[in-house]
């Protein structure tokens, strides 16, 4: 076939799409300005749009898009946007003056609170000018169908440079799009995938039979894995971060030193990500606080996505993707205590290998019938579960660049769900950790107060560690 298809997880981003609830990643950046002007002081803007298309060659999914199957009958494939426009995806705006980073943050919930147009490729580059001391600024939207968070970080380094003497291509190569299939031609390959699939099934229930012990070790495995999920209780307490989100969004960030939290590690033990957990849990603490929602006993479950990419998946698209639900004691006041609890849930999490039980979940959805695999995820909607989503991508530790242009800060962004008013991104680049926090509107008027509190929390443990 000359098309790819979605699985069932990258389609069921798709699904849970509404117009309150947008299912793009994202991204804001700021850059040192200076390289992105000509002599005259006008921005680029068309060489940066040459630049871009250059390095598509290397991510031709960013050139399609999302074609459907006649009356439903498999997952969505990707064909080739034969009206594919660079101009349209790599957009230029400015800030009025004097461009200060609230407008920014600003403009940033606005063109995120939007949806993306299906009939095009799924993601935009937005360079914005007139940010103070000459910076400018880079809102990147892609939809979570497109691309997780690994593969996003993958992506970003196509697109930068890891010096600043960047080459700007005089022109691209000319791209010649594939047509896409005829409707009666998709239909018909979907029903012979159908019928693979099962037959591939009965196959495997026959080998079962034939030799039914090394199955039955392996189901019993899995039956552990899974049975892991229901670790610290099914349900999730119900608290403000789990009330239906409206359509406007609020964006916060936080910078921390990454050699900080190294320290903690070095100290205490566990892993940079158990440090990165107990510090979020210490600034929810702090805002339940102040929202006289905290109770000595009260732990939160954070959904905490983990990658199953392997290295020679590098720049491949789609999602890649399983799962950890950790206890947050955000109830807690010591944040050694804390950092404990964490790090021991972890352990037994890991050593349970839960991943692999979420994982074999989540292989579950590419045997559904995509109309019951579209139910379920609006369904999943509801979920009791878990109350927040906390995802921490690895980054480069050298400074990345566009234009020859340095890329300062990074801060990732994570969509909303309908219950699940607040998202947590954290991306590790050049010594720091950048947090994006990601909130509805309406239900969010405090969420400085979130933004202090992860301060102090990740404060607190690395005094600790300095001070032992």
């Amino acid at each position: 076939m000359p098309y790819e298809r979605l699985s069932a997880l990258d389609a069921s981003f798709l699904h849970l799409e509404t117009l309150e609830t947008p299912m793009h990643v994202g991204a804001l950046a700021v850059f040192d300005g200076e390289p992105f002007f000509g002599p005259e002081g006008r921005f680029r803007l068309a060489e940066v749009r040459d630049l871009v298309a250059t390095r598509l060659e290397r991510i031709p999914r960013f050139r399609k898009r999302v074609e459907t199957v006649p009356l439903g009958a498999g997952q969505p494939i990707w064909v080739d946007d034969e009206r594919f426009d660079i101009t349209y995806h790599v957009r230029l705006t400015a800030l009025p003056a004097p461009g200060e980073r609230h407008q920014l943050l600003a403009l940033f919930e606005r063109l995120q609170s939007q949806l993306l147009d299906r009939s095009r490729p799924l993601w935009e580059l937005w360079f914005v000018e007139g940010l103070q001391d000459g910076h400018v600024g880079l809102i990147q939207k892609t939809h979570h169908a497109l691309t997780d968070g690994v593969s996003g970080v993958d992506v970003a380094t196509v697109l930068l440079d890891a010096t600043p003497d960047a080459v700007v291509p005089t022109r691209p190569v000319r791209w010649r799009p594939e047509p896409p299939p005829a409707p009666a031609r998709l239909l018909l390959d979907t029903l012979r995938e159908h019928v693979d699939t099962a037959t591939d099934v009965a196959r495997r229930a026959q080998e079962a039979a034939d030799d039914p012990q090394p199955r039955a070790e392996r189901a019993a495995y899995l039956a552990r894995t899974v049975a892991s999920l229901a670790d610290h209780g099914i349900v999730a307490p119900r608290t403000s971060l789990n009330r239906p989100v409206g359509r406007a969004r609020r964006y916060g960030s936080v910078r921390v030193p990454l050699d900080d939290v190294k320290a903690v590690r070095a100290e205490f033990g566990g892993t940079v990500n158990d440090v990165i957990l107990a510090g979020v849990a210490g600034g929810l603490g702090r805002l339940l606080e102040s929202r006289q929602e905290l109770t000595p006993d009260l732990t939160l479950k954070a959904f905490c996505p983990v990658s199953v990419r392997d290295e020679h998946e590098r720049l491949g698209l789609g999602n890649r993707l399983s799962a950890m639900f950790v206890p947050l004691a955000v109830g807690e006041p010591d944040p050694l205590r804390r950092l404990a609890q964490v790090r021991e849930a972890t352990e037994q999490l890991k050593a349970r290998e839960q991943p692999v039980g979420a994982a074999a979940l989540l292989s579950i959805a590419d045997y559904v019938v995509p109309t019951l695999l579209g139910l379920g995820a609006r369904l999943a909607q509801y979920q009791p579960f878990f109350n927040l989503v906390c995802t921490n991508v690895p980054g480069p530790q050298i400074p990345l660049y566009c234009m020859g242009a340095r890329m300062l800060e990074a801060y990732p962004m994570v969509p909303l769900a309908k219950n699940l008013n607040l998202g947590v991104a954290i991306l590790s680049y050049c010594c720091y950790l950048h947090i994006g926090l990601l909130a509805d509107r309406d239900q969010w008027p405090d969420l400085d107060v979130l933004e202090a509190g992860l301060e102090e929390a990740f404060a607190e443990l690395h005094k600790a560690a300095t001070d032992r």
